[in-house]
C-alpha cells in the first residue's frame, strides 16, 4: 500500500477520532480506512490506534508518527502548491538556448526586452552548443531552444515565431571593381562568401529555380556574423540574413546583389518540452518573443 495513502487515512482517522467519519473526508469506504491503518501499523511495526466502540486513541507511538505524517504531508501539500504556482504563474528560472548566429541577431534585443518586462523570470540565454537532435535540450537543462530547421520531432512542442529573410548582398566598392551580376549564373566569375552549413544558394524569379553553388569560395564561416564583417571589407559575395544587415543595406555600407531573384525564408521556431499543462513562464515567453518580432519586422521588400 502506498505509505502517502496510508498516512493520509491516519492523519484523517487522527482529526476526525472516527473511521466512518475519516471515510467520508476522504471519500472511500470505511473498510478501506480501517484496512490502510491496519497496513500502516503493519509497515512501522507497532500499534498505532487503540480502538474501542466508542473511542479511538492514539498509543504514544502513535502520537510521535502522527508529528512525522502531518509534517511529512504539510510539506507535500506546500510543495504541490508551488509546483501549481509555478505553472501558473509568470516566474522563477528560465534557460535558453540557441544558435549563435540567430543570438547575435535581434533575438537579443528581444529576450532583453522580456526580461525587462517580466522581472519576476530571470532569463538565462545560453549562445552555441546547440545539439543536432532537437530534443537534447531538454535533457542538457534548457526550457526553450530556437532553431530555424523543420522540425518533426514528436516529442517536443513547436511555435513558429518569425521567417527569417536572406539577400543576397556585397560591399560597393567590391561591385565597383568586379561588376554587377544581373542573373544567378553570372555569380560563378565572382569571389563569394560562404556559410559552411549552407553552401548551395537557391534562386527563384518567375516560378523558374536557380541552383547555384560556387567554386570560388574565397572565404567561409559558420557564423553569418564574420561572413558579415568579411563583405564589408569588400571580399565578396554573401547570402546573409536580412535582419543581420538591414542597418548596413539602410546606410548603403552593402547593397543588395540580385534583387530581382527571391531566396528562400527559413523559418525560426521556439522549442520546447509537452506538457498537458504548460509552464505559464514558457507559455509567456513564447507568446512574447513571436509578438516582439510581429512588431519588429524588418521585412525585406
Amino acid at each position: 500500500m502506498d505509505r502517502f495513502t496510508v498516512m493520509k487515512s491516519f492523519v484523517a482517522v487522527v482529526r476526525r477520532e472516527s473511521f466512518a467519519g475519516a471515510a467520508r473526508d476522504l471519500g472511500i469506504s470505511r473498510a478501506l480506512v480501517s484496512r490502510h491503518i491496519a497496513d500502516l501499523e503493519k509497515q512501522v511495526g507497532v500499534r498505532l490506534v487503540n480502538r474501542t466502540t466508542r473511542s479511538i486513541n492514539l498509543t504514544e507511538p502513535g502520537k510521535k508518527y502522527l508529528e512525522f505524517a502531518q509534517r511529512i504531508l504539510t510539506e507535500i501539500a506546500h510543495e504541490d502548491a508551488a509546483m501549481v504556482a509555478m505553472r501558473e504563474n509568470a516566474e522563477g528560472e528560465l534557460s535558453v538556448v540557441s544558435p549563435k548566429w540567430i543570438g547575435s541577431l535581434d533575438l537579443g534585443d528581444a529576450v532583453a526586452a522580456f526580461a525587462a518586462e517580466h522581472p519576476k523570470i530571470h532569463v538565462r540565454l545560453e549562445l552555441g552548443g546547440l545539439s543536432e537532435r532537437t530534443y537534447n535540450f531538454i535533457d542538457e537543462g534548457y526550457d526553450i531552444a530556437f532553431h530555424t530547421k523543420h522540425l518533426r520531432d514528436s516529442s517536443i512542442m513547436i511555435k513558429k515565431i518569425a521567417p527569417l529573410q536572406f539577400v543576397l548582398c556585397a560591399a560597393p566598392a567590391y561591385l565597383e571593381a568586379r561588376g554587377l551580376p544581373t542573373t544567378p549564373l553570372d555569380l560563378a566569375n565572382h569571389d563569394t562568401l560562404i556559410h559552411v552549413n549552407d553552401p548551395v544558394w537557391h534562386f527563384t524569379r518567375g516560378g523558374k529555380k536557380v541552383i547555384f553553388k560556387s567554386h570560388r569560395v574565397v572565404f567561409s564561416s559558420n557564423t553569418y556574423l564574420v561572413l558579415q564583417k568579411a563583405s564589408i571589407r569588400n571580399m565578396g559575395i554573401a547570402l546573409l540574413p536580412v535582419r543581420s544587415v538591414y542597418q548596413d543595406i539602410q546606410t548603403g555600407t552593402l547593397l543588395r546583389v540580385l534583387p530581382d531573384y527571391a531566396v528562400p525564408q527559413r523559418p525560426l521556431y521556439a522549442a520546447y518540452a509537452p506538457s498537458r499543462q504548460l509552464v505559464r513562464k514558457v507559455r509567456v515567453f513564447v507568446d512574447f518573443i513571436a509578438e516582439w518580432f510581429k512588431d519588429h519586422p524588418m521585412l525585406d521588400k
